[in-house]
């Protein structure tokens, strides 16, 4: 009987509090990735795909709850509490523009050619910034009365050329069409979303809300089969699938301190102990060789998915 290696994360110090929020960036032309990372500590750090420190952007005078890379890896956008997004190059780690708002802003997403970023935050409003006019007025995503939702926005994710996607803990996600900014279709929630992800690679936002986990089509469509829902016998803060094979998931839960892997049929795989605090925030690394967590408990796990593989900082078994 062959005993199945364990599964031993490589752990990525450097935060000082709570991590809010993970994001990898796209495969690159030589087949490596980044992995960027928010924090309570206000302090958003770019690490290497071996999870090796690159640098930390620093600017931010409250905590930040999300920062995604553009797709080419050249830019970064923040979210934070202290009322601001900001624009980063992601080689010399200089700010080049910082967006303010009238309260904490909790999501950020960079269009395709990083030419736009969207916000959203406890305003309950969507704004469109046009990054080569950054001194300009953003136009606001919104129904009658200029709000996008009636509670705080939680994430916002740019789907394709033309499409902006809001959850709500109003319970809402919004389709919009971005080329018009009107609404084009929105589907409900019967609790509050605490997570929306986009899986690129896979076409689909991945959703947490209550025990619910979605995996809905990215792009707004007539097909009744809109998405594969699940509901886990715990309330997870996060999900990320596999972005290649599609056959698992992995959450993150604020009730405990563990990283579970799930089938897509909802049964668990695999319970990954490590963390000292509730994990946040948990995504798959564009590959699918690794995922990553982040915890109450300031650090970031890295975790392989097929535990004994040669891959990164991992030797495996025989270099196997």
């Amino acid at each position: 009987m062959s005993i199945l290696p364990k599964s031993t994360p490589l752990v990525a110090p450097g935060h000082t509090r709570p991590v809010t929020h993970l994001s990898f960036s796209s495969l690159q032309d030589d087949g490596t990735y980044l992995l960027i990372s928010s924090c309570k500590d206000g302090n958003p750090m770019l690490r290497e795909w071996t999870g090796d420190w690159i640098g930390t952007f620093l600017g931010h005078k409250g905590a930040v709850w999300s920062t995604k890379l553009s797709l080419d890896s050249s830019r970064a956008a923040s979210a934070s509490a202290d009322f601001t997004a900001k624009i980063w190059d992601t080689y010399s780690g200089n700010l080049l523009h910082s967006f303010p708002h009238n309260h904490i802003v909790r999501s950020v997403a960079l269009s395709p050619s990083a030419s736009h970023l969207l916000t959203g935050g406890q305003e309950k409003k969507v704004r469109i910034f046009d990054l080569s006019r950054p001194e300009a007025d953003p136009d606001f995503l919104s129904e009658i009365g200029g709000l996008a939702h009636d509670a705080t926005v939680k994430s916002v994710v740019w789907v394709g050329e033309h499409t902006g996607v809001t959850a709500g803990e109003d319970g809402l996600i919004k389709w919009w069409d971005l080329r018009t900014r009107a609404l084009a279709t929105s589907i409900t929630f019967p609790n509050p979303i605490t997570s929306m992800e986009l899986s690129r690679q896979t076409g689909r936002l991945v959703v947490t809300s209550g025990k619910t986990v979605a995996f809905i089509h990215a792009l707004p469509s007539n097909n009744a089969a809109l998405s594969h829902t699940l509901t886990l016998p715990y309330y997870p803060s996060s999900a990320s699938i596999h972005p290649i094979l599609q056959d698992r998931f992995v959450t993150g839960n604020s009730g405990d301190e563990w990283v579970r892997v799930h089938a897509m049929d909802g049964e668990e795989r695999e319970v990954l102990k490590g963390h000292h605090g509730p994990v946040h925030c948990v995504e798959f690394s564009p590959d699918g060789e690794m995922y990553a967590s982040g915890s109450e408990d300031g650090t970031i796990r890295l975790w392989q998915t097929t535990p004994g593989k040669s891959y990164g900082l991992w030797q495996g078994q025989n270099g196997g």
